[in-house]
């Protein structure tokens, strides 16, 4: 019996399988931490070709956990981390590592095309803000600094397309990363009018074909069988963008309206429904993205800053040194704990904190790839629990401030990611942005909100809405109301966080120039 999907999510972090029943139970997960390279002047690629070894390790170890699982897999469906460019030839073969979302190298030229008038055009067609993550960016860079690397390219992918391809041998992409790269979202469909904005229509051909998961697959090849040990035949569903799916599987899709989606991982994504293209809000500083979502005529409409648990993982890394410094080890979950106790004694907002600690800088609410972290209002009776605690409100300061530019708050908001079990983060968000806070039990949301579109693209449900109804309803926990006098105080310094960063904008200028320059200052 065909009894068990089978979701492929490549994220940044980590890879992983996860089997899910036909009712969306989870039955088991198996993963390999990615890898990837950090490269001078911000580059971040990737190796194809192992991305690809990776997740073959992850299938044939899920297959010791799963019973007869070759035999029992009625689909493979695969999402994975977004943007980014991942090029291959005519023969199917690498032209170069990835670049990855967090490739910053795209970013003065994203300063110099956002500066253009006819930027806001192609924002209005595709939605979508311009940053240096994208793969219109990273083309448009390439064919200024590295055209051979473009001449020798046949098909520009995102990573999950990558996936799709080793697993399929077919070329294409999903509608949610088409179009909000280089589309039109109303129509779904590929825009040449965004291409001559980008400069970029000589590199047409590089465009992969649409396909539509929820009712479109392709099957397991020969060679893919062999290698991950599944039958060939096995129906493949290409997932849309990891954003997607996780807000999916977490359950941003409420017909209601009223609802928003944060994933707290390593970046914040922050989500609200719109069941229409009109409902789309569409702002004046031309960030976020609209991306389509597998449901007819409905989008999710996103802000993303940049770096979420990288702040929080920066800090546990300085508390980790001093301690590993004086002879203590401690585990990640013991710095947690005791980071969770550090906040619970320190006083709300005695200080601000800039969460922007990616070198790729931010992307949401605003795009700079200058932008960087810091405290405001440090003096000696500040200690740790003071600096933890403040980075913790920095990242609900954030979550509030990429809200606000798509519209009204949302009533409700569902949270999702590791970070999100955090009673005190939770806690911390609920109050910046006055919502009631529900968190999904759903441990691999990706996975399975691509496990979701091969079961409505099967027919095992008639629709979203009533596969949502199984498998994400039933697991949203009760809803936590905020706390009134938590957010009297939030309210009062919010609008300082906001004028912290807008002043601080040609200070992180002046620094990169220093940065870029090569100064290094004097040695003794």
């Amino acid at each position: 019996m065909k009894d068990v999907l089978i979701g492929i999510d490549a994220g940044t972090s980590v890879i992983k399988s996860v089997a899910f029943d036909l009712s969306g139970r989870q039955l088991a997960m198996a993963s390999v931490t990615n890898s990837f390279v950090t490269l001078e002047g911000g580059g971040a690629e990737q190796d194809l070709e192992q991305t690809w070894r990776d997740t073959v390790q992850t299938v044939r170890e899920l297959a010791t956990k799963i019973p007869d699982l070759a035999r029992r897999t009625a689909a493979v469906a695969i999402t994975g981390q977004g943007d980014g460019t991942w090029l291959i030839d005519r023969d199917g073969l690498p032209v170069t590592r990835a670049w990855l979302w967090l490739d910053a190298r795209a970013g003065h030229l994203v300063d110099e095309m956002r500066c253009d008038p006819s930027d806001r055009r192609r924002f209005e067609l595709t939605g979508t803000g311009l940053n240096a993550c994208q793969q219109g960016a990273q083309l448009s860079w390439l064919k200024r600094n590295r055209p051979e690397i473009l001449e020798r390219a046949a098909t520009a992918f995102h990573c999950k397309d990558w996936l799709y391809f080793k697993t399929t041998s077919e070329r294409v992409t999903d509608p949610s990363e088409g179009t909000f790269t280089f589309g039109d979202f109303r129509s779904r469909t590929y825009s040449d009018e965004v291409l001559d904005i980008l400069d970029l229509a000589t590199h047409r051909r590089l465009l992969p074909a649409m396909l539509e998961g929820t009712s479109d697959q392709h099957v397991l090849s020969p060679s893919a069988a062999a290698e991950t040990g599944l039958l060939d035949g096995t129906p493949v569903v290409l997932g849309y963008v990891d954003m997607v799916t996780t807000a999916l599987g977490a359950g941003l899709y409420d017909p209601s309206g009223n609802v928003g989606c944060t994933v707290i991982g390593s970046t914040g994504i922050h989500t609200r429904f719109a069941a229409a293209a009109d409902d789309v809000v569409l702002n004046d500083d031309a960030s976020g993205y609209t991306i389509a979502m597998p449901v007819p005529g409905a989008y999710a409409q996103l802000q993303s800053n940049m770096a979420a648990t990288l702040n929080i993982d920066w800090l546990l890394g300085l508390a980790r040194d001093v301690l590993t410094a004086g002879g203590a080890k401690l585990s990640r979950d013991e710095l947690l704990k005791a980071l969770d106790g550090c906040v619970e004694g320190s006083e709300p907002g005695s200080l601000l904190y800039q969460p922007y600690i990616s070198l790729a800088g931010e992307r949401g609410p605003f795009v700079d790839p200058d932008a960087r972290a810091g405290f405001i209002g440090l003096s000696v009776r500040h200690g740790f629990g003071d600096l933890a605690r403040a980075v913790l409100e920095g990242l609900a300061f954030a979550a509030r401030d990429c809200y606000q530019a798509m519209g009204t708050m949302p009533g409700e908001i569902r949270l999702s990611g590791g970070a999100a079990r955090n009673p005190s983060l939770r806690r911390i968000i609920a109050a910046a942005t006055r919502a009631q806070i529900r968190t999904s039990s759903r441990q691999e949301a990706g996975a399975a909100g691509a496990a979701m579109i091969a079961a409505v693209g099967l027919g095992v449900y008639r629709s979203m809405e009533d596969c949502c109804a199984e498998w994400v309803t039933p697991l949203l926990g009760e809803l936590d109301a905020y706390d009134e006098a938590l957010s009297q105080t939030y309210d009062a310094l919010f609008p300082s966080f906001v004028a912290a960063h807008r002043a601080l904008q040609p200070v992180w200028k002046t620094m990169a120039r220093r940065r870029d320059g090569g100064c290094t200052g004097a040695k003794s």
